[in-house]
């Protein structure tokens, strides 16, 4: 990569390449790391394990080697570089799963070859790439469903305990997590909060999964789920409303009608919970990466916390704290009349 940078174009081509990033994410699908932390080690023995073309692997391990990724030996063996030990599905990172072309955002992210339409015209990137929208991709494979759940929920891990600590949700009595996937973030609630009682709202695919994973952490007897969307009616009756990583998925009308959802639901003595990366005060997204992944995904947005302010006003509700919770924050929003 060295190379690349001081060569033609510097690090202006460096940055703007797409041969090594692809190359990176086809070495992440096929799991070359692992057969190589395995030993598999040779061109022949490699192809052979992950079943495809000798000389096109050849090749790309080649200039794995160059971007620095791999390292090989005289005897034509390749081993893992610091950097591509990371490539390992047992690396703590976790990042293997997300570059998997196969996966739920490893898949997305091919879209962003279409970003110069998305930028002339607002529209997401992903229906044009892939012919239907990003909701309706996941659920037309139930592989992808199961990849989003699984990647989303491991993104809670790190801060679902600092959620859990963050608030305190037993006075509460009951929560609703609505859009809750898996159940990764409500599990890790109750556990915390041995009063409390909770419920999943969400499609079908993710509510099966969410059972398993309550059955499996034996809170069967305070947790269940629904199948249900945030668009329609919601139960009403708990004393919270949680939409952890929800909103940046939808425009500002669409977040507004989920918000609107939650306001019913919690009329005038439940509470309304956001967990989320917030901006900073001048006004920008934080994670500018993650905005334009939104953006051309599903036309969603980072936003700032005086945005989420003024969508919370339009459904009637307004902000009473914020508290951090790891590298998220817990919005808690109460009915503003």
């Amino acid at each position: 990569m060295a190379e690349e940078a001081t060569g033609w174009g510097g690090g202006l081509w460096a940055a703007a390449d797409l041969v090594t990033p692809m190359a990176i994410r086809v070495a992440a699908t096929l799991r070359l790391a692992d057969h190589i932390a395995a030993g598999t080690r040779t061109t022949d023995a490699l192809a052979a394990a992950v079943d495809v073309d000798r000389d096109a692997l050849g090749r790309l391990l080649r200039h794995l080697v160059t971007a620095g990724v791999l390292s090989r030996a005289g005897t034509g063996t390749y081993r893992l570089t610091a950097l591509g030990e990371q490539l390992r599905d047992d690396d703590p990172e976790g990042v293997r799963p997300w570059l998997d072309l196969e996966g739920a955002v490893g898949r997305a992210d091919l879209c962003f070859v279409e970003l110069l339409h998305t930028v002339r015209t607002g529209e997401p990137a992903f229906p044009r790439q892939f012919g239907r929208s990003f909701w309706d991709d996941l659920s037309a494979d139930p592989r992808l469903g199961e990849s989003f759940d699984a990647l989303m929920g491991a993104r809670l891990v790190a801060d679902a305990p600092a959620v859990a600590a963050a608030y305190p949700w037993s006075t509460l009595g009951h929560v609703i997590d609505v859009g809750g996937g898996n159940a990764s973030l409500l599990i890790a609630i109750l556990r915390a909060h041995p009063d409390l009682l909770g419920t999943v709202i969400d499609l079908a695919g993710p509510v099966a999964r969410a059972e398993q994973a309550i059955t499996s952490a034996g809170l069967g007897p305070r947790a269940g789920t629904q199948v249900g969307s945030f668009f329609d009616a919601l139960p009403a009756g708990a004393g919270g409303y949680l939409l952890s990583g929800v909103l940046h998925d939808w425009d500002d009308e669409d977040a507004a009608r989920i918000l609107q959802r939650c306001a019913d639901a919690a009329a005038e003595t439940a509470k309304v919970f956001v967990v989320d990366h917030i901006g900073d005060a001048q006004g920008d997204a934080s994670d500018t990466e993650g905005d334009l992944r939104m953006l051309c995904y599903v036309r969603g947005r980072e936003r700032t916390l005086d945005q989420l302010g003024e969508l919370a006003r339009s459904a009637g509700l307004q902000v009473s704290s914020v508290r951090p919770a790891g590298s998220r924050s817990i919005i808690e929003l109460h009915p503003s009349h």
